[in-house]
């Protein structure tokens, strides 16, 4: 199939006198597979258009919607994944928040250069904060003094964030990632959007809806709780995509990835601190990863993980581990990762991608008595890489109901609080994303209400000049 022409020529004519207003909605994990399942979303592709979208390796959240909104892959930009080891910090970061992390022209500087006010509001998409958009939501937990972690968000302008709570209730923190992660949250998602747009009608509304993440990786895409989870998000989107129409504002849906079903977890972590490679430090019997006296260390992000190499002479020693590691399927060196448009200084000195059946944990103690007391929380800033594990309560612990049910009693009288409910099992994961697909079945998609819009594949790069083109700033 022939891709989708980035934008119209240079010499085309200028732009037209009204932008033509756009919503984009980042439907995570929707695939041709599960577009099924959602009677509202086919109706809009069947009387309007749909094509394959290419996406990047890593095909995670902060990676892809970087390179939507900039044109350009990771090299470039520099989201090598959702987070990455920051050398100059000697610490590993996953789940920034700042905009300046995202190098290149965004989509918005593109279109004021076209069309100067031209207006955004990006509601939840990721590195929302700091960017020189009009209107802002983004999840923000209050952290106190004294250690609580309470629900809330980040907007912009400030009082936009009031005018929400009042109208929608607090941010749904707990429904928005951990074992609680329902519809809950894109449900505010997507009232927030319709909110906006209706007292503030920007030219360009980004919207994100992670629902499809939750139940896809808990229990694979295959599974009816999958499609029921498909059916739900569908049926949340029809009175956002009915005010869309209403007004003529078109309507594009896009994805980052496909989630695929997997049944391994590849401990990659252990296997270089077997080989002597990695290190940790111990503080009250607990051992903590010691990125900055390693040899070598992975931060495994789905299945992809950077391998950061602290001296050329290891890398040779490095190599062997995880060629001998099952469920490695591919070590991408210098060459490799510039192959795949993902040599940029952040990234591993070796980048590990996972068989199509496989992850990978983040796990580096040995011992789970050893294992550090934020493993058992829902805690996305102290892991040194992603747990998908936080979507579940700790099934061989027959007391977890109990527990969580005291901790939140806690919370709830202004106490501090251990919601340590996580398992360190990672087998109940059924569904993970991160390598290129397979297949277009299995693989992430664009629909666009406008009919023609897209035709054959499109390229992760071209969705940027795709939008400009849409709203008719050529």
């Amino acid at each position: 199939m022939t891709e989708t022409p980035a934008a119209p020529p240079a010499d085309t004519p200028g732009a037209t006198s009204t932008p033509t207003p756009l919503l984009v909605l980042d439907v995570v994990g929707l695939t041709p597979q599960l577009l099924a399942h959602m009677p509202n979303l086919r109706k809009l592709a069947s009387t309007g258009s749909q094509a394959p979208l290419s996406t990047v390796l890593p095909a995670v959240t902060c990676s892809a919607q970087s390179t939507f909104l900039t044109g350009t892959l990771p090299a470039e930009h520099g989201i090598v994944g959702n987070g990455w080891y920051f050398r100059d910090l000697g610490d590993v970061l996953l789940w920034r928040q700042h905009n300046g992390l995202v190098s290149g022209d965004k989509l918005w500087d593109a279109a004021r250069r076209v069309r100067p006010g031209y207006t955004v509001a990006n509601i939840c998409w990721w590195y929302a904060m700091g960017a020189d958009t009009d209107y802002t939501v983004t999840p923000r937990p209050v952290y106190y003094a004294d250690g609580r972690k309470e629900p809330d968000c980040y907007t912009r302008p400030p009082a936009l964030h009031d005018e929400l709570t009042e109208e929608l209730g607090t941010f749904p923190l707990f429904h928005f990632w951990g074992p609680g992660a329902d519809l809950v949250s894109s449900q505010w998602i997507i009232d927030a959007t319709r909110h906006i747009i209706r007292t503030r009608t920007p030219d360009l509304a980004l919207c994100y809806l992670p629902h499809l993440d939750y139940d896809l990786q808990r229990y694979g895409p295959d599974d009816p709780r999958s499609h029921r989870a498909a059916t739900e998000l569908d049926a949340a989107m029809a009175p956002l995509l009915a005010d869309a129409r209403d007004e003529g504002r078109t309507v594009v849906a896009l994805s980052e990835y496909g989630i695929t079903r997997v049944s391994r977890a590849v401990d990659i972590n252990r296997a270089l601190r077997r080989a002597g490679l990695l290190e940790v430090h111990t503080q009250d019997g607990m051992e903590y990863l010691d990125p900055m006296a390693s040899r070598a260390f992975a931060v495994s992000d789905h299945q992809l993980a950077h391998v950061y190499v602290r001296r050329p002479e290891d890398l040779d020693a490095t190599r062997e581990v995880l060629q001998d590691l099952a469920g490695v399927d591919e070590i991408l060196d210098d060459e490799g990762k510039k192959a795949y448009g993902l040599d940029h200084p952040r990234s591993g000195e070796l980048v590990a991608v996972a068989e199509p059946d496989a992850w990978f944990t983040y796990y580096y103690w040995l011992d789970d008595d050893r294992a550090p007391d934020f493993a058992q929380l829902v805690e996305i800033h102290r892991k040194p890489g992603y747990d998908p594990v936080e979507l579940f309560m700790d099934p061989l612990d027959p007391y977890v109901k109990l527990k969580a049910a005291k901790a939140i009693a806690r919370k709830k009288l202004g106490m501090r609080y251990r919601l340590a409910v996580v398992p360190l099992d990672p087998s109940p994961i059924r569904g993970s994303h991160g390598r290129l697909p397979a297949s277009d079945e299995e693989g992430p998609l664009i629909i666009c209400s406008t009919p023609s819009a897209v035709d054959g594949r499109v390229a992760a790069t071209d969705v940027k000049s795709l939008l400009l083109h849409l709203a008719g700033l050529h």
